[in-house]
C-alpha cells in the first residue's frame, strides 16, 4: 500500500511543472483556443508581454494605439466571430482607459476578459507610480472582476473568467494580476477548463408551464407582434428563431442590436424598433394584442414613454436573463431561458397560422414610410447627396453580405435603418451605450474576427476623430477595412435636436474637420474625397475593389435629420413620420 502511495506521489510530482505567472497566462489563453489579442503594453504588465515574445506563432497580439481602441476592437471580433474577446493592458491610466469599453461591452452583452498589469503586491495601497484600484473602479461594469496577487491563482482564475465571460448572458470580466504574481515561479499542474462554479447559475430552469401559457396565449391572438434582440444572435437561436415565427406567421421587427439574426428582407421582417426605428412597427405595438419580445431588454429607445407602452396587449417576454423581466415593462407570462432551447418547445406547442389581414397592416404603413421618406432620402435625384443614398448603394455593391460597423450618431441611425443584410453578425454597433469613436477599432477587430467577409466601418467626421489614431494599427498590421466617412460638417444626432427642439441654437455642434484623406496618406492608407452625386458610385466601387484599406470621405447634406422619429416623452405609436409632421 505504502508503495502504491508513493507511486502514485511520484506521478503527481512528474505532472507538476515550474513555470512563471506571465507564462501561465499565455498557456491559459492557449487552452482557451484563443488566437487573437488586443492590448498595449507598459510596465505593470511587461513580464507578460515578455513571455508573449515566444509565442508569436500561435498568438497574433495586435498593437493598437489607445487602450479604448484595444477593447472596441475586441468587441467588434467578439461580436461578429461569436468567440470571447482578450485585451491586454498596463496598470493605471492603461486599465482605466478601458473603462468606456467595460461599460459598452456590459449594456451590449459582449464576452471579454480583459487582462491588467497591476504594480507590486507590497505597493498597494500606497499610491504607487501608476496605481489604481481597477477592480473596484470596475466593478459596476463588468460581470466579474478579480485581482491576482499569488501566481498560483492564475490557471483557476483565468478558467473562471473565460466560463463567467461567455456563460449565460455574456458580459466583460476584468483580471487584474500584480507585478509580482506575473513574475512569481510556482507548481504549475496545467490548466483545466470550468464548467462549473457553485455561486453562478448561468441560465435560469426552464419552466414548460410557462411555454404553454405562452402558446395558448399565441394561438388565440389575432394580431400577435414579435419584437427580437440580439439575444437571438448571442443564443445562437437564428434558425430556431425562423422556425418559431414562420410557423405561427406573425410579423418580427427588431432592435438595433437584433438586426441581422434574419435576412432583413424577409417576408415577416417588418423593420427596425426604437426612437428612429421604422413607422410600422413602432406603430402597431400599441395596436397588437400579444406581444412576444425575445432576446431584448426593453430599453427607453424601443419603448418609449413606459406608461404609454403596449398597454392593450399581453405580454410575453422570452429571456435568459431573469432581472430583464418585469424590470421596464410588466409582462403576463415570462419565459425564463436561452432562446435557443425555448423556442423550440414553443414552437412545438404552438398552431400554424397566416396573420395575412393584420401582416398587410403593416405593409400599407411600411407603403406609406417608403413613399414619403425613404424613396426621397435613398433616390434624391438633385441637392446634396443624401446618407441613405450612399448606404443603398452599399447594398447594391455588396449584395447585403458586408459587415458593417457604425459608429453612433445620424449616420448610425441610417446605417441601421437601410442596410440590407443577409447573414447573422453583419451589424456592429454600439446599442446601449452609443459610444462615439467605436467603430474604427470593432472594424479592425471585426476584420480579425471575420477575415473573409467585406468590413465597412461608417462614422461621421465627429466619431472618426475619436479614435481616428488606430489608423496606425492598419497602417501596421494591414488588415483590409474599408472606412466610409459621412461628413455633415456636423455632430449631426446633437444638432437635429437643437434645431428640432432649441430653436437652431446650435451649440458647439459645427465642428471642423482635418484634411481625412491626406491624414490616412500620412497613415499609408490610400483615400478619397468626393462631393457630388455623379462621383459616388465608382468612389464606393473603388473603395471595396482595392485590395486593402481604403478611406472614403463622402460630403452629405448639412441640415438633414433622421426620420421617423419618436419624441422624447412620447410614446412609440406617437411616432412622427417627417419633420413636417413636427
Amino acid at each position: 500500500m505504502k508503495m502504491e502511495t508513493k507511486e502514485l506521489e511520484l506521478e503527481n510530482k512528474l505532472d507538476v511543472k515550474q513555470i512563471s505567472g506571465s507564462v501561465a497566462v499565455i498557456d491559459a489563453l492557449l487552452a482557451e483556443n484563443v488566437a487573437t489579442i488586443f492590448g498595449y503594453p507598459g510596465g505593470a504588465i511587461m513580464p507578460i508581454y515578455d513571455a508573449l515574445y515566444d509565442y508569436k506563432e500561435p498568438l497574433n497580439h495586435i498593437l493598437v494605439r489607445h487602450e479604448q481602441g484595444a477593447i472596441h476592437a475586441a468587441q467588434g471580433f467578439s461580436r461578429v466571430s461569436g468567440k470571447t474577446g482578450v485585451v491586454f493592458a498596463t496598470s493605471g491610466p492603461g486599465a482605466t482607459n478601458l473603462v468606456t469599453g467595460l461599460a459598452d461591452a456590459m449594456i451590449d452583452s459582449t464576452p471579454l476578459v480583459c487582462i491588467t498589469g497591476q504594480v507590486f503586491a507590497h505597493l498597494l495601497g500606497t499610491d504607487a507610480f501608476q496605481e489604481t484600484d481597477i477592480v473596484n473602479i470596475t466593478s459596476p461594469v463588468t460581470k466579474w472582476n478579480y485581482q491576482i496577487t499569488d501566481a498560483s491563482e492564475i490557471p483557476s482564475v483565468l478558467a473562471k473568467a473565460f466560463y463567467i465571460a461567455k456563460s449565460g448572458r455574456p458580459g466583460p470580466v476584468l483580471i487584474d494580476i500584480t507585478k509580482n504574481a506575473q513574475l512569481q515561479v510556482f507548481d504549475y499542474k496545467g490548466y483545466e477548463k470550468c464548467e462549473f462554479i457553485r455561486s453562478y447559475k448561468p441560465q435560469p430552469d426552464i419552466r414548460l408551464s410557462y411555454i404553454e401559457q405562452a402558446a395558448a396565449i399565441i394561438n388565440d391572438a389575432k394580431k400577435p407582434f414579435v419584437i427580437f434582440g440580439q439575444g437571438v444572435i448571442l443564443g445562437n437561436a437564428e434558425k430556431e428563431f425562423l422556425q418559431f415565427i414562420e410557423k405561427a406567421g406573425i410579423p418580427a421587427a427588431w432592435t438595433i442590436m437584433g438586426m441581422s439574426a434574419i435576412p432583413t428582407n424577409h417576408h415577416l421582417a417588418v423593420g427596425m424598433l426604437g426612437m428612429h426605428g421604422n413607422y410600422a412597427p413602432n406603430l402597431f405595438t400599441n395596436e397588437c394584442d400579444v406581444l412576444i419580445a425575445i432576446g431584448m431588454r426593453f430599453d427607453d429607445r424601443v419603448t418609449g414613454r413606459l406608461d404609454k407602452y403596449a398597454k392593450q396587449a399581453q405580454i410575453i417576454h422570452l429571456d435568459i436573463d431573469p432581472a430583464e423581466i418585469d424590470k421596464n415593462v410588466l409582462v403576463t407570462v415570462p419565459v425564463w431561458g436561452n432562446c435557443k432551447d425555448t423556442l423550440p418547445l414553443l414552437t412545438e406547442r404552438i398552431e400554424q397560422k397566416s396573420h395575412q389581414e393584420w401582416i398587410s397592416k403593416f405593409h400599407k404603413a411600411i407603403e406609406i414610410e417608403t413613399t414619403k421618406l425613404i424613396t426621397p432620402e435613398l433616390f434624391p435625384s438633385e441637392g446634396e447627396i443624401t446618407m441613405g443614398e450612399v448606404i443603398q448603394l452599399i447594398n447594391e455593391l455588396t449584395n447585403g453580405e458586408a459587415v458593417i460597423v457604425t459608429d453612433v450618431g445620424q449616420h448610425q441611425m441610417v446605417a441601421c435603418r437601410y442596410s440590407h443584410q443577409n447573414k447573422t453578425r453583419s451589424n456592429i454597433t454600439s446599442g446601449g451605450l452609443g459610444t462615439m469613436g467605436f467603430a474604427l477599432p470593432a472594424a479592425i477587430g471585426a476584420k480579425y474576427g471575420a477575415p473573409e467577409r467585406t468590413v465597412i466601418a461608417v462614422m461621421g467626421d465627429g466619431g472618426a476623430q475619436m479614435n481616428i489614431q488606430e489608423l496606425g494599427t492598419i497602417m501596421q498590421f494591414q488588415p483590409n477595412v474599408k472606412i466610409l466617412i459621412l461628413n455633415n460638417s456636423f455632430l449631426g444626432m446633437v444638432r437635429q435636436w437643437q434645431e428640432l427642439f432649441h430653436e437652431k441654437r446650435y451649440s458647439f455642434t459645427d465642428i471642423q474637420s482635418p484634411d481625412f484623406v491626406q491624414v490616412a496618406k500620412g497613415y499609408g492608407i490610400k483615400g478619397n474625397s468626393i462631393k457630388i452625386r455623379e462621383e459616388l458610385k465608382g468612389a464606393l466601387e473603388e473603395m471595396l475593389a482595392h485590395p486593402k484599406s481604403y478611406l472614403l470621405e463622402v460630403a452629405v447634406r448639412m441640415e438633414d435629420n433622421v426620420f421617423p422619429m419618436v419624441p422624447q416623452g412620447k410614446g412609440v405609436s406617437e411616432i412622427v413620420l417627417c419633420k413636417e409632421d413636427m
